[in-house]
C-alpha cells in the first residue's frame, strides 16, 4: 500500500506552498477537487483513486490509512490506547431476507489494524475474533484488555487474558436485544469521564435481558422494553462497567446510532427520521427526556392528526408540539446518521475543538457541529469537514479520533446505505483526517505513577483516557496530589476529569461537589451536581445552592437531580426553579418536566401557592401546559377562555388535554368548554368534543345534543368528518355519502367515503349503484377506487360479483378493485376457487398481465393466455444503465405514472411509501436502479408489509404505523390509515417480499433511465 503522505487529499496547500490567501471553498466549505471530476465513476472505486472523489475542509488532510482487501464493509470502529484500528464488518449481512447478496462463509470477523512504521497507513492486520455470532455487529468499544461488541441480540465482552490479540474468553452481558441483522438494533459502548459506560440501542431493540435472560429493571424501578410504559422506541443507556446501576437516560428515539460523551458528562446524539421527511436530527440528550418519536400517551406514528401538530414535516415528525418532548438541537435534513465523537484534543484547527464530529452515509459527509449555549440549551451550526462530492460511494459508518488527536473515518463503501440491502461486498476503506504531512504518533504512557497516569488521562482518545482513570480510581488517595494539580489546568475539559476521579476517593466526595459547585466556569458546576448523584450523597443542599445559580443551564441540571426525589424540601425548590422559568426556553420547561416526574400534584401545589394571584404570565402559561397536575386542568379551561389567547394558543392548550388521563375533573372541564359563551365558541366546541371519549359522550344527553348541534354548524367541512368518524355516527350516512360525491378525488371526499364505509355504509353504496344511471354508477365505483379500505373492496367485490349490474358497471367495479397487491391476489383466488364471473374473464386476465409484479404474472399465465409482447424488452445490466443520460422532464411523467400513487416528490404523490424528494442525494445511480429493479433486497425499516387477517374472513395489507394492547393502525395503499382492533384480527403476518412493485418488466429502457435522471435531479 502507498504512502498514506503520497496518497492524500491536501486542503490547505496554500500552507505548504507558502501562498498568503485561503484556499477558495465550494458551498459545502470544502476545497474544490480536480481530479474527481475528470474521473469516472469507475475510476474512482479504484483503490488508487479513493481519495480523488473526496473534499476536505481547510486546513486538514485525507490519507488513506487501510483499505480493501485488508478490510471490506467496515460497520463500526474504535481505537486503542496504541494507535491500532479495531474494525467490525459487515459482510454477511441480512443474508437471509436478500438471498443475492454473496456472503464470506459462515463467519464474521473483527480486525485489528496497525501501523508499524508510522507512515500513517496500516500495514499489519489480525483477526482478533471470527464467528457466526458476530453478523454484522454494530458496535465495538475496547476498554484495556475488554472488548464489547455489540451485536444484537447479544453484547459480548471479549476478553484477550494473555495479550496476543486474540480472544480468549467470550462473556454475554446483555441479551434479548431485538434488532437481530437490523441496523435499528443495538450500538456501540464508549466510556465516561465518570467511569461508567454509555451505549444505546434504535427502535427495533425493543428490550433488555441480563446473561440470564432476565428482564432488566433500571435504578428508577422500570423494566428496560419498549412498551409505553413509561419506554418507547430507541433508547440510550447508563452502568457501571459490570452492569449495575443501570439507567435509561432518555427515550423514544428513532434509530440513536451512537452515543458521545464530553468531559462534564454532556451527551450528544445523532437519530434518524422515517425515510424521506428531511428530518435528521442532532440531540443534546437532558438526561432521562422522552424525544417524540412516537406520541408519549398513545404511542401514534407522527403521521396521525393530532391538535396544533407543526405545518413542516420535519417539525411534525418529532411531536414538537407536544408537551414532555425535549427540543432538537439541530436538524440537518435527509440522512442517514452513524458514528459521532466528542473531539476534546487539539491538533485539529480550533474550529473542532470540543465539538461534535459525526459521520452521515447518506449524504456521504463526515461533520461537526460547533454548540453555543442557549437559555437551559444550545444551538448548533454544521461545519463539514469531508465529503464525497464526486464519490457517491463514500459511506462513512463511524468515526474516532486517535491518541494523537487525528481522526480515523470508516467508510463502508457502497452504492446505497446499507440499511436492508448491500451492493457492495468487496471494498472498504478507513481515512485519516489531520492537518497536512502530520505524521502518525502514538504517545506511550506510564500508568504505574500517578503524575504519569494524570497525563494518559489528558488524552483526546477514549481507550487511553479508560486505561488512565481505571489506573487512578485504583491508587486512590496517593492519586490525590496529580489530580489536584491537575485542576489547575487552563482547560475546564481536564479539570473536570480530574473532578470526577477526586470524587471517587474515599472522604472527598463531598468536598469536591462543594468545590465544583463554587466554580466560576457553569460547566464545571454542571459537573458537580452531576457528581453529587452519582455518589448518592443527599441533593437537597446541593439543588438549593444551583437552584440561586445564575446559569439557566446549572438550573437545569439542578432541576434533573431534584427528580424523584421524595424530600419534604422537593416541592418547595420545585417551585423556586420554575419561578425562574422566563416563559420561552424550552429546555428550561422540558427540565422542570423531567425533575417533577411523579410528583406533578406535590410540585405543582407548591408552584401555585406561590403564583395564585399572578400565575397568567408567559412563563406560568408555560408552566400549565406541561402540568400533568390535575389541578393544572382548571387553569387549562381558563387559558382556553383567555380573549388573550391565539388561535395557535388555544390549539396547544387543548393539545395539553391530551397528556392528562381521563377523569371526572377532564369531563367536567370539556362540559364546561361545550357550554362556554366565547367568541370563538364553535371552535373551542369542536375542539372539545375531538377531546372527548366516544363511548362516554354519547351516554350523556347533554354532551349528545352538543354534538348534533355541531354537526349541523360544521357540516361539509374536516372537523364534521372527524367529529362522524369519532363518535360512530351512523346516521350521518347520507351527509358522508353527500361529502364523497361532491369531491370524490379529494381528501375530503375519500375520507368521507372511507368512514362511510367503516360505519357500514356498504349497503347504502349498493342500493345507489343499483338505482342509479350507468354514467352514475361508474360515479360512485370511481368513488370507492380512491377509497382504499376494508369496505371499499368488499362493496367492489359485491357489484362485479352481482349478476343483476350491467355488465359495464360490473367491469368499471372489477377494475377499480383488482390492481394492487390485495385485489391482484383476490383475482387469482377467485380464478382458483372457480367463481371468478365468465364474463369478467378478459377484464381480469388485463389486470393481471398489467401487474408489475412478475409472480402474479407467472400466475396469471395458469389460467390465461399472456398477450401478445407482454414479456418486455430486456433491460441492460445496472453497470450499463448507469453510464446511460436520461431526461428529467421525461422522468417526472414517469413518476407521475408510475410512482406517485405510494410516493410523494416535493409535496407531489401519495404518501404511502417514503418520501423520495431527496433520495437522489442519499443514493447513487446504482441503488436506484437496484432499488427500482429489485425492491424485495432492501425493504425501508418501518415499511416491511404485514398482512393482517381478519376474522370475518376479509384481509388488510400495508405497513403498521403503530400496534397497542387492543388497536393496529396500518397505513395502506393510497396512504389511507385504518385502524383495526385486535379482537378482530385472526392473525398477523409479516409478508416476504416489498409492498412496492418491481418494475423492470413495466417500464421500457429509455423510462427506467429517464426515472433515474428525475429522482437524481
Amino acid at each position: 500500500m502507498r504512502s498514506a503522505v503520497i496518497v492524500s487529499v491536501i486542503a490547505s496547500g496554500y500552507i505548504l506552498i507558502g501562498c498568503q490567501k485561503p484556499p477558495v471553498v465550494n458551498e459545502y466549505g470544502l476545497v474544490p477537487g480536480v481530479v474527481g471530476e475528470a474521473l469516472s465513476p469507475g475510476q474512482l472505486r479504484e483503490i488508487e483513486h479513493a481519495l480523488d472523489g473526496l473534499e476536505v475542509a481547510p486546513g486538514l488532510e485525507a490519507t488513506l490509512f487501510a483499505a480493501e482487501p485488508m478490510l471490506a464493509n467496515p460497520t463500526n470502529i474504535d481505537i486503542d490506547a496504541r494507535g491500532r484500528v479495531w474494525v467490525t464488518e459487515g459482510i454477511n449481512y441480512r443474508p437471509q431476507l436478500n438471498p443475492q447478496n454473496p456472503v464470506r462463509g459462515e463467519s464474521e470477523r473483527i480486525l485489528i489494524l496497525e501501523d508499524t512504521d508510522g507512515d500513517g497507513a496500516a500495514d499489519l492486520r489480525k483477526v482478533f475474533y471470527e464467528g457466526t455470532d458476530i453478523n454484522a455487529a454494530l458496535g465495538i468499544a475496547v476498554f484495556g484488555n475488554r472488548v464489547f461488541v455489540s451485536v444484537s441480540p447479544n453484547i459480548f465482552v471479549f476478553v484477550d487474558e494473555d495479550g496476543d490479540d486474540v480472544a480468549d474468553r467470550k462473556e454475554v452481558l446483555f441479551t434479548g436485544i431485538k434488532g437481530v441483522q437490523h441496523d435499528h438494533g443495538a450500538h456501540a459502548f464508549t466510556f465516561g469521564p465518570d467511569g461508567r459506560l454509555y451505549f444505546n440501542f434504535g427502535n427495533e431493540g425493543k428490550q433488555l435481558l441480563d446473561a440470564d435472560s432476565v428482564q432488566v429493571v433500571d435504578a428508577s424501578g422500570e423494566e428496560v422494553k419498549e412498551d409505553g410504559q413509561p419506554y418507547r422506541q430507541g433508547m440510550v443507556f447508563r452502568m457501571n462497567p459490570d452492569g449495575t446501576d443501570f439507567e435509561v437516560l432518555g427515550h423514544n428515539f428513532r434509530n440513536n446510532y451512537e452515543v458521545a460523551v464530553d468531559a462534564f458528562g454532556t451527551l450528544w446524539q445523532s437519530d434518524n427520521d422515517d425515510d424521506g421527511n428531511r428530518a435528521t436530527r442532532i440531540n443534546f440528550v437532558m438526561e432521562y427526556g422522552n424525544y417524540g418519536f412516537r406520541d408519549e400517551m398513545t404511542g401514534a406514528d407522527w403521521r396521525q392528526r393530532r391538535t396544533g401538530w407543526e405545518e413542516e414535516i420535519p417539525q411534525r415528525h418529532w411531536h414538537l408540539n407536544d408537551p414532555g418532548v425535549v427540543p432538537n438541537l439541530l436538524q440537518t435534513g435527509a440522512g442517514s446518521p452513524t458514528g459521532i465523537a466528542i473531539y476534546e484534543g487539539r491538533l485539529l484547527p480550533e474550529v473542532y475543538w470540543d465539538q461534535m464530529i459525526h459521520t452521515d452515509a447518506g449524504p456521504n459527509v463526515v461533520r461537526s457541529y460547533p454548540v453555543s449555549k442557549t437559555g437551559a440549551g444550545y444551538k448548533a451550526e454544521i461545519v463539514n469537514i469531508l465529503k464525497g462530492t464526486h464519490d457517491q460511494w463514500f459511506r462513512p459508518s463511524d468515526v474516532a479520533v486517535a491518541p494523537d488527536g487525528s481522526l480515523i473515518v470508516s467508510d463502508w463503501y457502497d452504492p446505497g446505505v446499507g440499511g436492508h440491502h448491500v451492493g457492495d461486498l468487496a471494498q472498504g476503506r478507513l481515512y485519516r483526517i489531520a492537518p497536512p504531512r502530520t505524521p502518525y504518533t502514538v504517545p506511550t504512557h506510564d500508568l504505574s505513577l500517578p503524575e504519569t497516569a494524570v497525563i494518559a488521562l489528558r488524552s483526546p482518545n477514549v481507550a487511553t483516557r479508560y486505561l488512565a482513570w481505571t489506573a487512578l480510581n485504583v491508587m486512590g488517595a496517593t492519586a490525590e496530589t496529580a489530580l489536584d494539580e491537575l485542576l489547575d489546568d487552563p482547560n475546564p475539559r481536564m479539570q473536570a476529569r480530574a473532578l470526577w476521579l477526586l470524587g471517587q476517593i474515599e472522604g472527598r466526595g463531598a468536598s469536591t461537589v462543594e468545590m465544583a459547585l463554587a466554580d466560576e466556569n457553569e460547566d464545571i458546576r454542571i459537573a458537580g451536581l452531576r457528581l453529587a448523584r452519582q455518589l448518592d450523597l443527599d441533593l437537597i443542599p446541593y439543588i438549593q445552592q444551583g437552584a440561586d445559580d445564575p446559569s439557566p443551564q446549572v438550573r437545569r441540571e439542578a432541576a434533573i437531580a431534584l427528580r424523584h426525589n421524595d424530600s419534604p424540601e422537593a416541592p418547595a425548590l420545585w417551585a423556586r426553579l420554575a419561578a425562574q422559568h422566563d416563559g420561552v426556553d424550552r429546555w428550561y420547561l422540558e427540565a422542570l418536566g423531567i425533575a417533577a416526574d411523579r410528583q406533578w400534584d406535590a410540585f405543582f401545589a407548591a408552584w401555585q401557592e406561590q403564583n395564585r394571584e399572578d400565575w397568567d404570565t408567559p412563563a406560568g402559561r408555560d408552566i400549565v401546559w406541561r402540568a400533568r397536575a390535575e389541578a393544572a386542568l382548571p387553569l387549562l379551561t381558563e387559558l382556553i377562555l383567555s380573549p388573550t389567547t391565539t388561535d395557535t394558543e388555544r390549539l396547544r392548550y387543548f393539545r395539553a388535554l391530551d397528556f392528562h388521563p381521563a377523569s371526572p375533573a377532564k369531563a367536567a372541564l370539556l362540559g364546561g368548554l361545550l357550554a362556554a359563551d366565547h367568541p370563538r365558541e364553535l371552535d373551542i366546541r369542536v375542539l372539545s368534543l375531538q377531546h372527548l371519549a366516544g363511548s362516554d359522550a354519547m351516554e350523556t344527553p347533554a354532551t349528545r345534543d352538543a354534538i348534533y348541534s355541531t354537526l349541523d354548524d360544521v357540516r361539509g367541512t374536516r372537523a364534521f368528518l372527524d367529529l362522524v368518524d369519532r363518535f360512530e355516527l351512523a346516521d350521518q350516512g347520507e351527509a358522508l355519502f353527500t361529502m364523497a360525491l361532491a369531491d370524490p378525488a379529494g381528501d375530503l371526499g375519500k375520507d368521507a367515503g372511507r368512514i362511510l364505509l367503516d360505519l357500514d355504509g356498504r349497503e347504502r353504496i349498493a342500493a345507489a349503484v343499483a338505482a342509479a344511471s350507468t354514467e352514475e354508477s361508474t360515479a360512485i365505483i370511481s368513488l370507492l377506487d380512491g377509497v382504499e379500505s376494508n369496505g371499499s373492496r368488499g362493496t367492489l367485490e359485491s357489484l362485479f360479483r352481482d349478476p343483476s349490474l350491467p355488465l359495464e358497471v360490473r367491469r368499471r367495479a372489477l377494475e377499480a378493485f383488482g390492481p394492487g397487491w390485495q385485489g391482484e391476489n383476490r383475482v387469482l383466488t377467485l380464478l382458483k376457487e372457480g367463481v371468478m364471473p365468465e364474463e369478467l374473464s378478459a377484464t381480469a386476465s388485463s389486470i393481471l398481465f398489467a401487474s408489475t409484479d412478475s409472480r402474479r404474472r407467472g400466475q396469471a399465465e395458469q389460467y390465461f393466455e399472456p398477450p401478445s409482447g407482454m414479456t418486455g424488452e430486456a433491460l441492460p445490466a445496472i453497470e450499463a444503465l448507469v453510464t446511460m443520460q436520461g431526461n428529467p422532464k421525461e422522468g417526472a411523467v414517469v413518476f407521475a405514472q408510475f410512482c406517485s400513487t405510494c410516493h410523494v416528490v416535493q409535496g407531489h404523490g401519495v404518501d404511502f411509501g417514503p418520501a423520495l424528494t431527496e433520495i437522489g442525494n442519499k443514493l447513487t445511480p446504482e441503488a436506484l436502479y437496484t432499488a427500482i429493479l429489485y425492491p424485495d433486497a432492501g425493504i425501508g425499516f418501518g415499511y416491511e408489509g404485514y398482512v393482517l387477517k381478519l376474522k370475518d374472513g376479509s384481509e388488510a395489507v400495508g405497513y403498521i404505523l403503530n400496534q397497542s394492547g387492543d388497536e393496529i393502525r396500518l397505513r395502506e395503499a393510497g396512504g389511507r390509515t385504518n385502524s383495526y382492533s385486535v379482537s378482530d384480527v385472526a392473525s398477523k403476518e409479516m409478508l416476504g417480499q416489498s409492498l412496492m412493485p418491481a418494475l423492470g418488466r413495466s417500464l421500457r429502457q429509455e423510462e427506467l433511465v429517464d426515472l433515474v435522471a428525475y429522482l437524481k435531479d
